[in-house]
Parts: structure tokens; C-alpha cells; sequence
């Protein structure tokens, strides 16, 4: 385990060179921000118990530097930081990494979540919560598969949606030809609309589909997600272009039309 500032243990990452690590390597990475350092110290043990190279750091700065050159697969991210906060950090992380984020809270308002979610966070837990819980969520989004590095042509089974492509294999979203960046939530989401899009799915089905179904937490995370894509694809809710909200049920595709 890496501890950020000072000298790494146990072999975990060698950021001397200041660029990511190889990438080829199938060992998982992550990156804890979190200004507890007991607690730091906690989740990055259970973390690397279950095969991750870790990385710990206790300052928002700090974070995303590490995070720019640890190149990991998921941020445990707390939301109250000295230097820059955790809304703040995820935003800039959010600007070169899809690495998952988890953002930790001490808060249980509805508006701190809310606030991490719009950030680009992909999942969030409130303190108090077990480390296992953590290590469990982490797992079931390290099981959903990686965006490829290159797009040489969209694959057959592409699906569209009037002038909206979704490249299944590929992990692309293409609308009126240009490429529509979106966090891996953000596409499994659309993926598992358009995968059936004559079905209107409640929040929960999407919940097991995307975050899984040991997932517990407020059903709402959809719904944040949702706006997050329709302000990508240039939709509403109010038009329901290429996402259309099924008033009591949850949502389903749109046309594109």
C-alpha cells in the first residue's frame, strides 16, 4: 500500500517516472482519498486483501495527482477534504480518468449526495458503513467490462435511435456522428435501455442491472444519472428524444424522432 506523501509498501505502484503505470498489468488499481487517516488505512487494507494495488492520500490536491498517474480502476473518494473537496477533485478527475468513484459522505442529506452524484461520482456510501460493503460494491463495478482503447468501425450489433448509435463492443455512443463521451455508468445505463428498447424498466431493475443486486441505497441514484445523460445527448425530460421517462414505472428508450 502506497502511502501519498511518503514512501510506498508492499510494491504497490512506482509513480517515480510521473506517468501512469503499464496498463497491461491485470492486477486492479485504486486510489483512497480520505483525510481519516485510520480510516484511509482500514479501507486500503480490505482493498488490498481482495488484490489491489493501493494508493492512499489525505488531501484533495494531492488527489488528483495521484490519480493522474496511478491511472487506477476505481477512487474511493470522501467528500470533506482539506484542499479541494470531493465534488471538486471528482470533477477534475473526471476530466482524463473513467475510473469509477466512490464517494464517501458524513452527510446523510439528500443534497450532498446529489451534489458527489453531478460530479461524475458513480456510486456513493454514508459513514458509518461496513468495509465489506465497500469491497463488495467495488467488485460488482470491476465486473462490468472496459471501454476499448480504439473504435476501428461500429460493430454490427450497434443499435439506433434516429441520429443516436450505441456500439455495445465498442462502449461508443456516436450522436449525429461525434463521439459522446459518458462516464461507464452512463453507458452501462444506456446500454441496458437500448438492449430492450420497447420496455419501460423501474429504477430497481436498472439498480440490479448496472450497480447489481446486492446494491442498497436510495433508488434516486437513477434518476441522477439519467439527467446526467440526457444533458449529454442533448434531451429532456419534458421531449423524451432518446430517453423517455414512464410516469410510475421508471424509463425506457426513446425513438431518437
Amino acid at each position: 500500500m502506497r502511502q501519498i506523501p511518503g514512501e510506498r509498501s508492499g510494491g504497490a505502484l512506482d509513480g517515480a517516472a510521473g506517468g501512469p503505470p503499464d496498463r497491461a498489468s491485470t492486477v486492479p488499481r485504486a486510489v483512497v482519498v480520505e483525510d481519516e487517516e485510520p480510516l484511509a488505512a482500514v479501507l486500503g487494507s480490505y482493498l488490498e486483501k481482495n488484490g489491489f494495488e493501493v494508493s492512499l492520500v489525505h488531501d484533495g490536491r494531492q488527489a488528483v495527482d495521484t490519480v493522474r498517474r496511478a491511472d487506477p480502476d476505481v477512487v474511493v473518494l470522501d467528500l470533506g477534504l482539506p484542499g479541494l473537496d470531493g465534488v471538486e477533485v471528482c470533477r477534475r478527475v473526471r476530466a482524463f480518468s473513467d475510473a469509477y468513484v466512490v464517494m464517501l459522505t458524513a452527510r446523510s442529506e439528500e443534497v450532498d449526495t446529489l451534489i458527489g452524484l453531478s460530479a461524475g461520482a458513480d456510486d456513493y456510501m454514508t459513514k458509518p458503513f461496513s468495509p465489506r460493503e465497500l469491497i463488495a460494491r467495488v467488485q460488482a463495478m470491476l465486473r462490468r467490462p472496459r471501454p476499448r482503447a480504439d473504435r476501428a468501425g461500429a460493430d454490427p450489433d450497434s443499435r439506433a435511435f434516429g441520429p443516436l448509435t450505441v456500439d455495445p463492443a465498442g462502449r461508443d455512443v456516436w450522436l449525429d456522428g461525434e463521439p459522446v463521451p459518458l462516464t461507464r455508468t452512463e453507458f452501462d445505463l444506456l446500454a441496458v435501455l437500448s438492449q430492450r428498447p420497447r420496455m419501460a424498466f423501474s429504477r430497481r431493475q436498472l439498480v440490479d442491472a448496472v450497480w447489481g443486486p446486492d446494491w442498497v441505497g436510495d433508488e434516486h441514484l437513477v434518476d441522477v444519472h439519467i439527467g446526467h445523460l440526457r444533458r449529454k445527448l442533448g434531451d429532456d425530460a419534458a421531449r423524451g428524444r432518446f430517453i423517455r421517462t414512464v410516469r410510475g414505472i421508471g424509463y425506457r428508450m426513446g425513438t431518437g424522432e
